[in-house]
């Protein structure tokens, strides 16, 4: 991913249920979000970077399906999570 912008320890500290947690789907979801947050920057500078777009589609997707997990099996987590991350939906 090269340089990234933020700081991975620090978003999963922010967004884990306890001290070894790093997989659980609000940290994973955060992860994929901030990723994707630094794609999309990338490509209003690279607009033809095409084989990293194919990358974007596919974080997007992971995401998707982690929130829709999430939805499914605990509601008030989902809706926390999106507050916190400020996806809208």
């Amino acid at each position: 991913m090269g340089k990234a912008e933020f700081d991975k320890k620090e978003v999963i500290r922010e967004f884990q249920k306890h001290d070894k947690d790093t997989g659980s789907p609000e940290v994973q979801i955060a992860l994929l979000t901030y990723r994707i947050n630094y794609l999309t920057e990338h490509f209003k500078v690279h607009k033809k970077d095409y084989h990293s777009m194919r990358g974007l589609y596919k974080l997007v997707g992971q995401r998707k399906k982690l929130l829709e997990y999430l939805k499914r099996e605990d509601f008030e987590r989902y809706k926390t999570v999106l507050r916190k991350l400020g996806l809208r939906k």
